[in-house]
């Protein structure tokens, strides 16, 4: 049985396979990705799993149930990183979900079992996120293929290079006909679970999140020659904007961030003309977030209205919140109570601030997520960390969710 120590010790293989000797980066349609997919095979084919590279990259494996051709539970996440990454952003779901499918390889299931890599769930090469998992869920957009990273490689040369063949992508999706739901483990990314010194929480819905780009428009004048009654400051407008953000946001179960201020003509001497800012807004509910949304956005034309400033405004990003659904999400509490994990009572319920994979899979079948408390909330650097307790409880958590899933259709029929 693969234990919580063998877990990291994959993960740390992983870590190896860098497009840098001096930082974890490993992203889409790379060298370091295809290694990552052949050492996944063959734990997954050590696990009795078959494993095979569908044709957008990611890699899996099956085991068939009690009889040929079932509908499958898929567990996974993905093997992509941000540049200079930790090491269990994703991969640990994968390597703990391999782990799972070999403690399982002689249960009588009623469905069969799959495990995913997912190849690009960071979007850090081409800059658009969930390909891999957006292409099982069969919600591919050809408009894609235009991507480029930042050598200037479009996305459907990448895919050739790799060995993939651009035209038989549709050949990766997936229908709901074919699965019974996709459970997710993952590292919380945030500190809840730590602050509350629990192990474990289950994923209530992942948040729906809009981004745009907020443009305050003034006057570039003479940094010497303009008094202050006279000038129209576009950064001294931006950047009361990004207090109101930060303030209204803080008062609200929102999260709102601004990511980036850029500033024209951005000369010592000159009256700032036009500053650019993004903003990245996120809730546990559509509702929660467009209304946080038409809150901002009121204060901020108030603002420029009071300073003689002009906003625009657009939107280059809007995805739904996808809640866990709630079959799945009392597999996984139950998951969590077969563990030592009790603490003083219940399993906590987080709402997921950051994407998952999990929400392009909801596009296609039901969808569930564990998460494992991480050192201090920190991801995406490398100082990333876990505790092998936690790792421990969150291979039997998720091996009693699947168990808990087989119940529950077994009961169905």
């Amino acid at each position: 049985m693969t234990t919580a120590a063998a877990v990291l010790a994959r993960c740390a293989e992983l870590d190896r396979l860098s497009a840098s000797p001096d930082r974890l980066e490993r992203v889409h349609l790379t060298p370091e990705h295809a290694a990552a997919n052949l050492l996944t095979a063959s734990w997954m084919a050590a696990a009795g799993l078959t494993p095979w590279q569908d044709p957008a990259g990611n890699q899996w494996g099956r085991r068939e149930g009690r009889a040929p051709g079932l509908p499958a539970l898929v567990l996974g996440s993905h093997l992509d990183t941000v540049p200079d990454a930790g090491s269990y952003d994703g991969m640990l779901g994968v390597v703990m979900a391999v782990a799972v499918a070999e403690r399982l390889r002689d249960a009588d299931l009623p469905f069969a079992l799959e495990v995913v890599g997912f190849g690009d769930e960071e979007g850090a090469r081409f800059g658009t996120a969930l390909l891999g998992s957006r292409a099982v869920a069969g919600t591919w957009d050809p408009a894609w293929w235009e991507l480029r990273d930042a050598g200037g490689v479009p996305l459907h040369r990448a895919f050739v290079d790799f060995g993939l063949d651009p035209a038989r992508i549709g050949e990766a999706a997936r229908t709901p006909e074919e699965l019974v739901g996709y459970l997710e483990a993952h590292i919380e990314q945030g500190p809840c679970l730590e602050a509350a010194d629990r192990s474990l929480g289950y994923v209530t819905t992942i948040a729906g999140a809009r981004r745009f780009r907020l443009s305050v428009l003034g006057e570039a004048r003479h940094a010497g020659g303009t008094p202050y009654e006279r000038r129209r400051d576009a950064l001294v407008g931006a950047g009361e904007a990004v207090v109101a953000v930060e303030r209204l946001a803080r008062a609200s179960g929102c999260i709102a961030t601004v990511g980036r201020l850029e500033v024209q003509p951005g000369a010592v001497n000159v009256v700032p003309g036009r500053a650019d800012l993004t903003l990245d807004l996120r809730a546990a509910t559509d509702a929660e977030r467009d209304g946080m949304w038409d809150l901002l956005r009121a204060e901020i034309e108030g603002i420029c209205a009071r300073r003689g400033l002009r906003l625009e405004v657009v939107e280059n990003h809007r995805a739904p919140a996808v809640p866990c659904a709630p079959w799945l999400q009392q597999a996984v509490v139950e998951g969590i109570g077969a563990t030592d994990d009790r603490g003083a009572g219940q399993p906590m319920g987080l709402w997921s601030r950051a994407g998952h994979d999990a929400m392009a899979m909801a596009a296609v079948t039901e969808v569930g997520m564990l998460f494992l408390r991480c050192a201090d909330g920190i991801s995406h650097s490398p100082d990333e960390d876990v505790r092998e307790i936690d790792v421990a409880r969150g291979l039997d958590a998720l091996e009693a969710a699947v168990l808990r899933v087989a119940a529950a259709v077994e009961g169905r029929t």
